[in-house]
């Protein structure tokens, strides 16, 4: 099978991790002032870790919604709660939930 797709090599896949750690950084920073702004770089950071197929850390898969890809801060626009050994993340915007096992 011919390789649909070129292999990338070690420093880019670095640089795409540095980048993305560094997009949900300026994300929770600039939430209180622009939340667009924030599900902007939460929505750069996806479309790097896609291309670049790297894997997101968990802690950085719960501070966004699943469904509708906006930042979440508990308390504002999300709500937290545990539920039989998991936490359950509700986003106010798109009223839908996702559910992570507690360890």
């Amino acid at each position: 099978m011919v390789r649909k797709y070129s292999k990338k090599t070690a420093d880019h896949l670095n640089i795409a991790r540095e980048r993305i750690d560094k997009l949900f950084s300026q994300a929770d920073e600039v939430f209180s002032e622009n939340p667009e702004l924030a599900d902007r770089y939460v929505d750069l950071a996806r479309k790097i870790a896609m291309k670049f197929k790297v894997r997101l850390k968990s802690e950085y898969k719960r501070k966004f919604c699943k469904h509708c890809y906006k930042y979440l801060r508990s308390g504002v626009n999300a709500r937290v709660r545990t539920q039989s050994g998991k936490l359950v993340y509700s986003c106010f915007s798109c009223k839908k939930f996702s559910r992570f096992t507690l360890k």
